[in-house]
């Protein structure tokens, strides 16, 4: 059964496609007047339309014009009646006029109006409505699969640009710390053999006890060690951080690799560390690890690591807005806490937990996450970018599962589970 709008301007044409449709079980509207009818399709976003072209009280080529016009809406209905199959009621000697025109309408019927040609007219915009249904989805698809080629030569871009620049850096904090071993060794037997200096020159003269005096020796050589101690400190920082980039991104090139689940998530953790501390609104977020003593598993080890880091960044997020949307006084008493968990789940599966506090989401998310991905909805935004792209690197690409749970003032877990080994 299909919705139909009949704009139709004589009462013998009216009453014919409204008995003749009414008979074959479509759901029929008629109406008389061409401002009334597009008011009407609006309303209804009917499968079909059939416009009377020999009618001086309707301006079809205006009505049709506008019907198609509403594809540029952003609406859903609007996008239903563009697709509407417009069909025109005219004469073989109006019809020759009508082309030179180029109204967009999509199929025209003759009058006085045959039964099984009027049918096979209801038949052919069902199919008509049909196909351009798929042919959307197809488009909607290949977007889709289009945006998800950009962003993985985007992130292996990234990766690329990540590692060179680690390594340009580690090269010369690598200089600087080896050397500071060598520095920290010097000065500490310069010290000594000042020391023995103050011990042998009982009476030093005016000028040497100005200038101990001046640049106060005793608070100097107390001070120094500790400075290249924390200058060892900073580089080691350095060095870290600059290991744990080279290792998030590391190329996929070689396809499955043997990877340390744990030690991703270290690295993870370190590379967001700056977002953990207080801020305006906000306490400390506490990284609680519970870390199983997991087997290593194989798999695209930089797309895990993108993966890692985007739930992280999702649970940050959250905590963020949560402690805004409290009062002041709350926020203050507010504790954020993300909670890291892994476990072998049997075996050929690990799974990693990431579960936070935050009291701003609601609702069960999976549905939303997937849904960009497996074509369920192709038009609609995902719910986070980040967590649609976990998703399909958990799911799509290494075949694991990927659930996300929430209770309303209660906080997020997004469980994933990932095999093994690569079958």
């Amino acid at each position: 059964m299909a919705k139909i709008l009949a704009i139709i301007g004589d009462t013998v044409t009216f009453q014919v496609v409204q008995e003749l449709l009414s008979q074959e079980g479509h759901q029929v509207r008629v109406v008389s007047d061409d401002k009334e009818g597009l008011d009407l399709a609006r309303e209804l976003s009917p499968h079909a339309i059939i416009c009377d072209g020999t009618s001086p009280q309707i301006n079809f080529l205006e009505v049709c014009r506008l019907v198609k016009a509403d594809s540029l809406g952003d609406s859903f209905a609007s996008r239903e009646l563009a697709r509407a199959y417009f069909i025109l009621l005219t004469t073989p000697e109006q019809f020759d006029e009508i082309q030179e025109l180029d109204a967009p309408f999509d199929d025209f019927l003759f009058k006085p109006i045959v039964k099984q040609e009027l049918l096979a007219r209801v038949r052919a915009s069902k199919q008509s409505r049909e196909l351009r249904a798929q042919l959307a989805l197809t488009q909607q698809e290949l977007q889709l699969s289009r945006d998800r080629i950009l962003q993985s030569e985007k992130m292996s871009s990234l990766g690329e640009l990540v590692s060179g620049i680690a390594h340009e850096i580690n090269n010369p904090i690598t200089f600087i710390y080896s050397n500071l071993t060598h520095v920290q060794s010097y000065a500490t037997d310069l010290i000594e053999l000042l020391r023995l200096y103050q011990k042998e020159l009982v009476d030093p003269g005016a000028e040497i006890l100005q200038k101990q005096q001046d640049m106060d020796v005793e608070f100097v050589l107390d001070d120094l060690l500790k400075i290249v101690s924390s200058m060892r400190t900073g580089s080691d920082r350095i060095r870290q951080i600059i290991l744990s980039l080279q290792d998030f991104s590391r190329s996929d090139r070689s396809g499955w690799q043997l990877f340390d689940v744990s030690d991703g998530l270290e690295n993870t953790l370190l590379l967001l560390q700056h977002r953990l501390p207080a801020r305006e609104g906000r306490r400390d977020i506490k990284v609680m690890k519970e870390f199983g003593n997991l087997p290593q598993i194989e798999c695209y080890a930089g797309l895990l690591n993108q993966a890692f880091l985007n739930i992280i960044n999702h649970a940050i997020d959250a905590l963020e807005e949560s402690a805004q949307e409290l009062e002041e006084l709350e926020s203050i008493k507010f504790k954020p806490v993300i909670l890291i968990t892994t476990q072998v789940v049997d075996a050929q599966r690990i799974s990693i937990e990431v579960a936070d506090n935050d009291i701003a989401h609601s609702k069960d998310t999976t549905a939303e996450i997937s849904e960009p991905f497996l074509g369920a909805k192709p038009a609609e935004p995902p719910i986070s970018s980040g967590l649609a792209l976990s998703y399909r690197i958990i799911v799509e690409q290494h075949k694991g599962e990927f659930k996300c749970f929430s209770e309303p003032g209660k906080g997020t877990k997004i469980q994933i589970e990932i095999p093994l080994r690569h079958s």
